[in-house]
């Protein structure tokens, strides 16, 4: 299945779940996680190109190109050949790394040129980054590279030229896994009673894969939330950046209103299929919602401060109304409790009054959880680890770094040289043209 936009599932940090929940997964009570079957159709829903059209004005500015077989090859292809025209950032040529190439080799290197069987493609991402303004993010269908940020010289998905994006896309195991696996271990769509295709008349047979080219923002994580949806209604969300962030907590009711009427009002009746996690971004001033990504509801989806078992098993939020008189009857006795809610239903209120109560009751009308990250959480200042995986170097570069001394530390030294060299070329020409 697709790593959802780049997070494998688990790699994010530990889940928090109740004592009760931990008893039962330790005990086996429960074998197998209770999800529902997971069809190929309920994957594409979740793909960007599918559900993009549907909250584009929810979304930050993208665009999306359709890509040939051809360039699917080129994805697909060892090793990294990259188009001539316009270097990546993150390359090196000979005389920065110290490497020599013979003359032969040189000669395949300059007249290679991959684009030529995709020249339309190429072509659309170059326009897309100027329209863009000249810096955009890339993705494909569910997942973007974030594993692969320690190639960039940002360290990061910005992208500012066609290479850097091919770069970052053939050095991701994130975007392997969509281009290979998308549709692992989904169930058979089930029987349909007309002879009408499956699920809202998806092509299953076949992943329409595109691009997808955000236009570059600093985003801060910290206002990311993870929000889990269940029977068309907001169980619970979270953050997804897993530190510990002080200002988060005087914000928490707010937070949580901002999400619910934005779900209430964009998400719970459009989307296709009754369960599926979605992240959402609030910005300062904290008065949008802006949807970021939509995510299966399978256990390839990361949980992050929850269990699945501990959100499969989770009761549904609790109405305003009966929160109230399960409070007021667990605070008072017997008689006591009886006759306070006797005379509050003597003090009636007028039917303008009964009104404006019954508009404010819908709109916090149910009481999702949002859990944060608690100051004295273990995993609270892990600001220094690895966030996609156990490095941020591919295997075959670890390996190499441990097969004897010398080469490849020699390698990474003057790998590190060239990406800060290359850096601070792009900062001077910043300065100039300013």
């Amino acid at each position: 299945m697709p790593h959802i936009d780049s997070e494998p599932a688990g790699a994010s940090g530990v889940s928090r779940a109740p004592e009760a929940t931990e008893a039962a997964e330790a005990s086996g009570a429960m074998t197998k996680l209770p999800f529902p079957p997971v069809t190929k159709s309920h994957i594409l829903h979740c793909s960007y190109h599918y559900w993009h059209p549907l909250y584009r004005a929810s979304t930050p500015k993208a665009r999306l190109i359709p890509l040939t077989d051809s360039f699917i090859s080129y994805l697909r292809a060892d090793g990294i050949v990259l188009p001539p025209d316009q270097p990546s950032r993150a390359t090196f040529t000979d005389d920065d790394s110290g490497f020599e190439a013979s003359d032969d080799e040189q000669d395949d290197d300059e007249n290679e040129d991959p684009s030529t069987a995709w020249p339309g493609v190429h072509n659309q991402i170059k326009e897309t980054i100027q329209e863009l303004g000249g810096k955009v993010t890339p993705k494909l269908n569910w997942s973007a590279p974030k594993d692969a940020t320690w190639i960039a010289v940002t360290n990061d998905l910005q992208c500012q030229a066609p290479n850097d994006i091919y770069m970052l896309l053939k050095s991701s195991d994130f975007i392997t896994h969509d281009l290979e696996h998308a549709f692992d271990d989904t169930d058979p769509e089930p029987s349909e009673p007309t002879n009408e295709p499956a699920s809202d008349s998806l092509d299953v047979s076949k992943i329409p894969y595109h691009l997808v080219l955000r236009k570059y923002f600093n985003l801060n994580p910290s206002l990311e939330f993870r929000c889990f949806v269940r029977d068309r209604k907001l169980l619970c969300l979270c953050q997804r950046d897993l530190n510990h962030f002080d200002f988060l907590f005087p914000m928490r009711d707010m937070l949580r209103s901002r999400i619910q009427t934005f779900f209430n009002d964009k998400l719970r009746d459009t989307f296709p299929d009754p369960n599926f996690v979605f992240d959402v971004y609030v910005p300062p001033p904290h008065e949008r919602v802006w949807l970021i990504d939509i995510n299966p509801w399978a256990i390839r989806t990361d949980p992050l401060l929850f269990s699945w078992m501990e959100i499969l098993t989770m009761k549904e939020p609790v109405p305003i109304e009966e929160e109230f008189v399960r409070l007021s009857l667990k605070r008072d006795n017997g008689n006591l409790a009886e006759d306070r809610l006797s005379e509050a239903e003597d003090d009636s209120p007028s039917e303008q009054e009964e009104d404006d109560d019954a508009s404010d009751v819908e709109d916090l009308s149910v009481f999702p959880e949002l859990r944060l990250v608690r100051r004295d959480d273990p995993e609270a200042y892990g600001f220094t680890t690895p966030q996609y995986s156990a490095h941020k170097l591919p295997r075959d570069v670890v390996d190499a770094s441990q097969a004897g001394p010398g080469g490849m530390e020699s390698f990474m030294r003057q790998w590190q040289d060239l990406l800060a060299k290359e850096y601070q070329q792009q900062q001077d020409e910043s300065s100039d043209d300013e």
